[in-house]
């Protein structure tokens, strides 16, 4: 499809839409019923409105409906509060970029407008500095070259400056001729592509005489660029903002319509009629169960590049978000079937003993709906066992997570002023369990600052014995003498790139590259006197080997080569391949390609000059944070674009594989589909044979090869990724990149990508969680993923300190939350037991509304400050990580704990209270008050048993809310409408009250306390033996040298042994991990970063080391 765009001609601008921003998800009129349509979209929002609604039923509910309601207010008050503050800021945003006042062409003169009345084909004149508010197509600027520069970082994330050419046809328009001219641009329909824009103009006489004008993206400015080192440029707005129209079944004279056209569903035709290049009319029929018949459709949207390219992230489900979804889901399923048991028991008692006590009378001739009472009541008062207030909590301590992040001054990159951001404020906790780092190299293991240090010119190698070429004698010597080879190399290196030379007021230049290598080749040249000012408009086969020499061994140091030839060409030569490459230029369709094919035919026989040879050094501490990050068993995949030396050499220098005879490199290469598959299946049987070795395995392979892989031989490759601790993939492309993460996805394991640049953004949305940096390549990478930093070595501190102490945090609070949801509606359960089995509620409505939302709530909030381990303590031990990974304290077994524990604590309150209390003098309300402080009491100790650590705010939220919980209830108990008139006062008057409180606190936790003194002393992790180590402010352990403390404590036991590698390579045997379900999740054989594993686990050798059981 193609869209006309008619120039400065207002009969066809109304034809398209306005250029109105609109960022804004609600209106006035329906942020109340949208707001609550997504809110009620969840499922546990529509379970707790189905809980109040019933509740409002009088004769089945056991409380007041407040109980439910309340919080239920209160929680989507909050989150509707939120989403109002954030539309509205939107709104803001859009009010100021839609008033903003810009220049168009109009009537032949220029009138000032607001940007959000712009509309397709208007001229817009753009000033230095300015913003481009919508897409442009060049047509003049203040530059008597016809260039402009802008600056695209708002688009691409690239900080680099980019040039802009005006169209061949417009070249030597004045500003008076630019007001006036009249033509066509024919594009195509607005796509996302950033990259590429594929279209002709043709200026209408007296300008010009219709001759057609290919146009590329180099022709444009698109929305949100800025307009930099350029007084002025002109345009022809081609794609806005803003579009919205409507089909109502009739001929519409709008040419935006046909571009829309293929988006309707069941389309039959569209009949188009047109006359001398002009869309008249246009008609659609549509469909409709074998009728044709007029259709009405509405549509709207941001055509420009921007917009269409900003695409919705797909939300991203933690692994510990997915495991509670999986303990809600067993929880309701325990509910329904409480329910139904003690619903059933219900009706039994009433219909046989309840009907023979005095005081209890049913009518005879009962409606059909009093079987379902008693259920229902049940279903009432279960249905705290899901806790209301659980997801409020986890999203305040997630986004508290991520302020830490952002606040962290020690992964605060000062060489740059670039802090740590955290984007995504809901995956902390997965940074604890990544298993699987994807990272790209340029940029991101290094510095990307390139340096020129060697080169090879016609057989000559420069730059051996220095290091450095620009101090080479024997270079600077050629170049004084005006060598032919040295000049035509350092002329083609200067001349051949993007590089934009800005000369400044004083004379001196400096250059915009996008191309860091080509940065470094141009500022080489300039220092060999061959200087870039503007840009205005056969050897021998032993020199052959020679330059092959040169590039192996250039490589083989890690520097970046490139290769650099020239040819002469003839006046026909080059008039027919200029003929040829206008008509490709200038096609719509398969532009790309055709460009390419006419390029082939003139890069043939060219005559090598030289080999340029660049340096990107290695960022500070990369070799030390992988060394850590493995240690603490995440493996690694390098992912480049690079060489294949070029990489293995980079992988070599950061640790990420060893040499002979440690490590050993497997290659998977090959140019066809069996070469493949035998290089393929070779690396396998390889690794298959040797995966229980010591020896670290790793495979190379190239871009080629991987195609062929992914393509027909994905399963095979999918068991050597599960095999494989470390990867080098070459030469491989975005596209590959993101594919890659996805195979290991589909492994179930969790990944991290990380990278630096715009073709690394895939890569880091398709991971579970994507890092980018903030580096020389701009932005990009950092804005599309869930956290950036500035250096890779913040990585170590993000995954080992943030991600561990996250998911420690979570897993707590989580559990938490049912455990004292569950003893409550537990101790509800055990009451009916004494109360006919009716469903009556032993808490009234205050108590029981209050309990969720105020009572347990705060304390377990600060949760958020608590360390298990200090950070020192943390980063020297990495091993401690495979807690997380293994999902050691969030799984089943961990959460049945947790239920047993909520459910002995209630029947320690039930049994207690209810021979304290029940006798004829005790009323209902001190039965009930007894119970409910004996919950507080249990949950005040446990929450302060399980803190690791304790802050002042830490231990006021705890003890303060204990005694706020007294305040609360005391001022209740001075209210006579209350139903708890002078009832705590009563019970604090009372000795009794007391004693039983402490008894319930001494019965409660004494089992809880010698259980974890039993697991601390007898039986301890590696973390309780760094946890004793830090109090007893000893000397600081690492997990090398705990194996004779841990021996000296439990003797001769033979599952006393606990040595982790920090630099020698000994197995490990960690107990309690064992006893984790999720601990079978990756097979550990004895290898260099093979911990906590019990020998009796470990799978046969043949077995692949890495592979998940389900």
């Amino acid at each position: 499809m193609k869209r006309f765009v008619y120039i400065n001609d207002e009969s066809y601008q109304n034809d398209y839409c306005d250029n109105q921003i609109s960022n804004t998800k609600y209106t006035l009129w329906n942020f109340l019923p949208k707001n609550l349509w997504e809110q009620f979209r969840r499922f546990m929002n529509q379970y707790f409105l189905l809980i109040a609604c019933l509740q409002l039923w009088s004769l089945i509910t056991p409380v007041n409906p407040a109980s439910t309601w309340g919080p239920l207010i209160v929680i989507f008050a909050v989150s509707a509060t939120k989403e109002a503050w954030d539309d509205y800021n939107r709104y803001i945003s859009d009010k100021q970029a839609n008033e903003k006042k810009v220049w168009i062409v109009k009537n032949g003169a220029r009138k000032h407008i607001q940007a959000q009345d712009i509309r397709v084909g208007n001229i817009v004149w753009i000033r230095e500095n300015e913003e481009v508010p919508c897409d442009l197509v060049l047509t003049g600027t203040s530059e008597p070259q016809g260039i402009c520069h802008v600056e695209t970082a708002a688009l691409d994330g690239e900080i680099d400056l980019k040039t802009r050419v005006i169209p061949t046809t417009c070249i030597g328009l004045d500003s008076e001729q630019l007001h006036k001219i009249k033509g066509v641009i024919e594009c195509p329909i607005p796509d996302k592509d950033i990259r590429r824009f594929d279209a002709n103009i043709r200026l209408f006489p007296p300008f010009i005489d219709n001759d057609i004008c290919p146009l590329t993206i180099n022709n444009t400015l698109l929305q949100s660029c800025y307009l930099r080192n350029t007084e002025w440029a002109c345009g022809v707005a081609v794609y806005t903002v803003h579009t919205q129209f409507s089909l109502e079944g009739k001929h519409v004279d709008n040419v935006c319509l046909k571009e829309r056209l293929c988006l309707l569903d069941n389309t039959l035709c569209v009949a188009v009629e047109i006359y001398s290049n002009e869309i008249i009319k246009i008609i659609i029929i549509r469909i409709h169960e074998n009728n044709t018949a007029p259709c009405s459709h509405h549509m709207s949207g941001n055509e420009t590049k921007l917009g269409m390219s900003r695409g919705v992230p797909e939300p991203k489900l933690t692994a510990m978000d997915a495991m509670i979804d999986k303990l809600t889901g067993a929880i309701f399923l325990f509910q329904l079937a409480v329910v139904v048991v003690l619903g059933s028991a219900g009706n039994v008692w009433k219909d046989t003993e309840a009907r023979k006590q005095w005081y209890v009378k049913y009518d005879d001739d009962e409606p059909w709906y009093q079987i379902l009472v008693i259920p229902l009541r049940f279903e009432l008062l279960c249905s705290i066992m899901i806790p209301i207030s659980i997801k409020v909590s986890l999203d305040f301590v997630k986004s508290m997570y991520a302020k830490f992040i952002d606040w962290d001054e020690e992964i605060y990159d000062q060489e740059t002023d670039t802090p740590a951001h955290a984007a995504n404020t809901a995956i902390s906790e997965d940074l604890g369990q990544v298993e699987y780092i994807l990272t790209d190299k340029t940029g991101t293991l290094t510095e990307n600052k390139m340096i020129f240090r060697r080169c090879c010119i016609a057989g000559t190698l420069y730059g051996n014995e220095s290091g450095d070429a620009l101090k080479d004698i024997e270079l600077l010597n050629a170049v004084a003498d005006n060598s032919p080879h040295v000049i035509k190399f350092l002329t083609v290196m200067a001349l051949c790139n993007t590089v934009i030379p800005i000369k400044s007021p004083s004379g001196t230049i400096s250059y915009k590259a996008q191309s860091q290598d080509e940065d470094a080749l141009v500022n080489a040249a300039s220092n060999l006197h061959v200087v870039l000012v503007s840009k205005n408009g056969n050897n021998a086969g032993q020199q052959i080997k020679t330059f092959v020499d040169a590039v192996d061994k250039y490589a083989q140091l890690g520097l970046r080569t490139l290769c650099l030839g020239w040819r002469e060409l003839s006046l026909e030569e080059y008039l027919e391949w200029s003929r040829l490459f206008k008509e490709a230029n200038s096609a719509l369709v398969d532009r790309e390609w055709k460009v390419a094919e006419v390029c082939q035919k003139l890069e043939h026989t060219l005559d090598i000059l030289g080999i340029s040879a660049i340096e990107d050094r290695l960022q500070d501490g990369v070799p030390e944070t992988i060394e850590i990050l493995r240690q603490s068993g995440i493996n690694f995949w390098m992912l480049t674009g690079d060489k294949q030396s070029t990489a293995i050499q980079i992988a070599l220098l950061c640790n990420l594989i060893s040499s002979e005879p440690k490590g050993q490199l497997l290659y998977i290469n090959g140019k066809t589909e069996d070469e493949v598959a035998r290089s393929l299946e070779r690396v396998l049987l390889t690794m298959r044979i040797t995966s229980s070795e010591p020896k670290e395995l790793a495979f190379v392979v190239d871009g080629w090869a991987l195609e062929i892989i992914l393509t027909r031989y994905k399963e095979a490759f999918t068991e050597l990724a599960v095999l494989s601790k470390t990867a080098i993939c070459c030469r491989v492309t975005p596209s590959q990149k993101a594919q890659l993460v996805k195979l290991l996805k589909s492994c179930d394991y969790r990944t991290l990508a990380i990278g630096d640049g715009g073709n690394d953004v895939r890569m880091i949305q398709q991971a579970h969680i994507g890092v980018g940096i903030s580096g020389r390549e701009g932005l990009q990478a950092a804005r599309a993923a869930d956290y950036s930093i500035g250096k890779f070595r913040f990585l170590k501190r993000l995954i080992l300190v943030h991600g561990r102490y996250s998911y420690n945090r979570t897993a707590f609070l989580s559990q938490y939350s049912f455990y004292k949801s569950l003893l409550i509606c537990f101790i509800q359960i055990l009451f009916s037991f004494v109360s006919g089995i009716a469903g009556t509620s032993l808490f009234n409505s205050v108590s029981l509304m209050a309990y969720n939302v105020f009572y347990t709530s705060i304390p377990v909030l600060t949760t958020v400050l608590d360390k298990d381990l200090s950070e020192k303590t943390v980063t020297q031990n990495p091993e401690i990580l495979l807690y997380c990974q293994a999902g050691r304290l969030l799984n089943p077994s961990t959460f049945a704990g947790w239920f047993g524990r909520s459910l002995y604590h209630a029947i320690v309150v039930f049994l207690i209270t209810i021979h304290a209390y029940a006798n004829e003098k005790s009323e209902m309300e001190e039965l009930s008050m007894v119970a409910l402080s004996g919950s507080i009491w249990l949950q005040a100790f446990v929450v302060t048993l399980e803190m690791s650590s304790f802050t002042f705010l830490q231990f006021l939220a705890i003890w303060g809310n204990f005694a706020a919980f007294y305040v609360i209830n005391l001022c209740i108990s001075t209210i006579p409408t209350a139903g708890m008139y002078t009832i705590m006062f009563r019970l604090c008057r009372q000795p009794s009250y007391w004693i039983t409180m402490l008894l319930i606190s001494g019965v409660g936790m004494g089992p809880v306390l010698a259980l974890k003194y039993f697991r601390y002393t007898y039986s301890p992790s590696a973390i309780n033996i760094l946890q004793k180590a830090e109090r007893s402010r000893g000397p600081m352990y690492t997990l090398v040298n705990l194996e004779s403390q841990l021996r000296s404590e439990q003797g001769n036991s033979t599952n006393s042994i606990l040595t982790a590698p920090v630099k020698n390579k000994n197995s490990v045997y960690e107990p309690l991990l064992s006893d984790s379900p999720m601990a079978s999740r990756r097979s550990l054989a004895s290898s260099s970063f093979d911990i906590f594993q019990p020998a009796q686990s470990r799978v046969p050798a043949a077995y692949p080391r890495n592979i998940k059981t389900s």
